[in-house]
């Protein structure tokens, strides 16, 4: 009979178990378990970074939030180049959350809480505002230098002349929607008198701009880039002058400070003293312009 040795080394295993095998297997064990867990926990934390709603999936599944007895759709979308998070009731009366490129949607939605009584106070400017209609028609009135103006219609010669204030513009079609000739017209008016305005604010203000570009922007009344050019948005002929001017004097500020510090503020304060009155006047105003 062979010895008992020879036996254990020819049985099913192939030879003897040792201990130190068994601790190597324990600790694979422990090992794919940590490594499994930890894979785990970064699909989670992966899953709930990028996890921003698309446009439709918003649509179809978004947060709301109750304000004034209305349940407000919340949309995120994230913005690579965002620092913070910033939030904006739209005119629609969706609330929209821009992300930074490292936040979370779950903090997104405790800033949206957190800033409630903000959203309230912006749910009644938008309720005091006269949207404007689509389609201009005779006898309907427009914002002009901070005044209503009335839309009229009068025939020259062969064809039509549009007047709105002191503004004159032909007019093909008398009886269609004024809004495209109307505003053709106010663009290129406002591209010579913003111009020339920015560029005497600056001379008072001994700032030095290299460049003023007239835009469309959607957005945004101006804005000032690091190599000094100045931005305006053309609807700016539509507002009062002492609104129109904080807002390019608020840009011409920027040429100094290119952020909105407290060393910002006090140079617009310096230059502006009104500039208070001036930005409560277009979160209450704002909505009428633009027709």
């Amino acid at each position: 009979m062979p010895p008992r040795k020879q036996v254990r080394k020819n049985n099913v295993f192939g030879r003897a178990p040792r201990r130190e095998d068994a601790k190597i297997a324990i600790l694979f064990l422990l090992f794919h378990k940590t490594i499994a867990k930890l894979a785990d926990s970064f699909v989670r934390l992966a899953t709930e970074f990028f996890r921003l709603d698309s446009a439709d999936e918003a649509e179809r599944q978004p947060d709301f939030i109750e304000i004034h007895s209305h349940a407000m759709p919340i949309h995120y979308r994230r913005h690579g180049r965002a620092r913070n998070y910033v939030l904006r009731l739209h005119a629609n009366k969706t609330v929209v959350v821009t992300v930074p490129r490292q936040g979370t949607k779950k903090f997104a939605r405790q800033f949206v809480t957190s800033r409630k009584s903000w959203l309230e106070k912006q749910w009644r400017i938008l309720e005091a505002r006269k949207l404007p209609p689509q389609d201009l028609r005779p006898g309907m009135e427009i914002l002009l230098h901070g005044r209503a103006v009335v839309l009229e219609v009068h025939p020259r010669g062969a064809a039509w002349e549009l007047r709105a204030g002191p503004e004159r513009t032909l007019l093909p079609n008398p009886d269609g929607n004024l809004r495209p000739a109307l505003e053709r017209h106010l663009r290129a008016a406002a591209k010579a008198f913003l111009v020339q305005r920015a560029q005497e604010l600056a001379g008072r203000h001994r700032s030095v701009i290299r460049r003023v570009v007239i835009r469309n922007q959607k957005s945004r009344w101006g804005s000032c880039s690091c190599q000094g050019t100045i931005s305006l948005n053309w609807r700016l002929i539509q507002l009062p002058e002492q609104v129109r001017d904080y807002i390019i004097i608020h840009e011409l500020m920027h040429l100094r400070q290119l952020n909105h510090s407290p060393q910002f503020w006090a140079e617009v304060a310096e230059a502006c003293p009104g500039y208070r009155a001036a930005e409560e006047w277009l979160k209450l105003n704002s909505g009428q312009v633009g027709f």
